[in-house]
């Protein structure tokens, strides 16, 4: 059984990292490749079109009609990897590499080796040598705001909920992905309430979750979240904690504009 990787593309003609990719195909049989390309208007579908063909068994491209956001496309990746037979974990890393495979790959190794957990997640914010991790400071001062609310709103000990490298159990894809996600940027907080409230509380869900570690981390610039989003994040997060704990609808509104949205996996349609 396989772990497949979920790669969301936006626009990453020029910045993804062909060589990287090609190499970590050629040399890993345990690992599947699913690239989402999330309506980019450059040549990224021809890219990621070129990278599959390394090894078409290892690696899938889903193309989406329009820019939806990462969420949309983390989601689209997801429910067509569930219907596959032979994966049995799922994750995703950001097309950038700012987390690299051998961080990824000691995730999932974390998952495989503890049966009782459900999600293996990355942190920069938690004890490593600190050589690995590199921040911008005003980046790093608006994450520990951001931080700050997103305790208040999940009530979990997570250091580090935005690092975009996770891994957790195909079992969990109908729980987390079910619905759209209100947010496009922020649906890893609504993944975390999603599992919390389907294991029944706090104490049930931190015994199948794990934060680990990551030994490197970059910020690479030409971020698709701009300042303008990086400042409505407090009113995204006030929007996601309402509707959640006081409308108790998460993403359900949002569900058929979403799914417009998916075109073709392979000759195959999306499916609903």
């Amino acid at each position: 059984m396989k772990t497949a990787i979920i790669i969301p593309c936006y626009n990453e003609a020029n910045r993804i990292n062909k060589a990287a990719f090609k190499s970590f195909i050629n040399k890993s049989e345990n690992y599947h490749l699913c690239f989402v390309n999330d309506g980019s208007k450059d040549e990224t579908l021809k890219v990621l079109k070129s990278i599959q063909k390394v090894d078409e068994s290892k690696v899938t491209v889903i193309d989406m009609k329009r820019n939806s956001g990462k969420a949309a496309a983390v989601r689209a990746g997801a429910r067509y990897l569930y219907n596959r037979e032979d994966i049995a974990n799922v994750g995703f890393i950001d097309a950038d590499l700012s987390t690299d495979f051998e961080d990824f790959i000691a995730l999932d190794d974390t998952l495989k080796r503890n049966t009782t957990l459900k999600m293996v997640f990355g942190s920069r914010a938690k004890d490593n040598d600190g050589d690995g991790i590199q921040k911008d400071p005003l980046r790093a001062l608006f994450s520990k705001i951001i931080k700050m609310c997103v305790f208040l709103i999940l009530g979990l000990p997570i250091e580090d909920t935005q690092c975009g490298a996770k891994v957790f159990r195909k079992e969990l894809i109908p729980v987390i992905y079910a619905t759209s996600f209100l947010s496009k940027w922020l649906f890893d907080v609504e993944m975390f309430i999603r599992l919390k409230k389907h294991m029944g509380g706090k104490d049930a869900v931190m015994q199948v979750i794990k934060e680990q570690a990551l030994n490197r981390w970059v910020h690479v610039d030409d971020s698709k979240l701009g300042l303008k989003d990086s400042l409505e994040i407090p009113l995204r997060l006030l929007v996601i904690w309402f509707n959640y704990n006081i409308l108790s609808t998460g993403g359900d509104f949002y569900a058929m504009e979403e799914a417009e949205a998916f075109t073709e996996i392979a000759g195959l349609p999306m499916a609903a």
